[in-house]
């Protein structure tokens, strides 16, 4: 298993994307979505690949230009991370994390994860709800993610969603401040 990223859309269009891959959309619109990402100013992808084939990605974006995170210059969200059913409970998602947080880059950043329990792989983990959602605490706890307390309305609508963050070490207090204020806002 070999990991790469930031990968541009030249270097993600050469790899295959595991069948498997198909948690969000089918695997060959997944691919297409990654490739998007790359275009985005703030997009970066990263993949576990087994040869040419991505077995596993992280995507990072700039928040919803109508969801209240987007007026922080500082929030990046991990938008999705998936790995492929074969290679689960192999590490793969916790390599790709550990990779991606040694980069320097992410320490000037707000980074986001939005947990719905609508995208959960309940089955194909054998887990319920609340098996998957204390999964989840530890495999971004394990990087710096930390749950937050948030009025944000997609978060409360069910007790097992979670906002959590991941405060760079380089972000100013003022800018931790801000966004305690937006997690608060109604």
């Amino acid at each position: 298993m070999n990991i790469a990223g930031p990968l541009r859309a030249d270097q993600l269009q050469q790899l295959e994307m595991s069948s498997e891959l198909n948690n969000f959309r089918p695997y060959e619109r997944q691919k297409l979505a990654l490739l998007k990402i790359t275009t985005l100013p703030q997009g970066r992808i990263y993949a576990a690949c087994y040869l040419d084939t991505i077995i596993g990605y992280v995507a990072f974006h700039a928040p919803d230009p109508d969801s209240r995170y987007a007026r922080h210059p500082l929030v990046l969200e991990l938008g999705g991370v998936e790995v492929a059913r074969s290679w689960r409970r192999r590490h793969v998602g916790s390599a790709l994390l550990k990779y991606i947080f040694s980069d320097q880059f992410f320490e000037d950043y707000i980074v986001i994860t939005t947990e719905y329990y609508r995208h959960w792989d309940l089955a194909g983990n054998n887990m319920d709800v609340w098996q998957y959602r204390r999964m989840l605490d530890r495999f971004f706890g394990q990087v710096g993610f930390i749950p937050q307390a948030t009025s944000d309305p997609d978060i409360i609508e069910h007790p097992a969603n979670v906002l959590m963050a991941r405060l760079g070490s380089r972000v100013d207090l003022e800018s931790l401040m801000f966004f305690e204020d937006i997690l608060k806002q109604e």
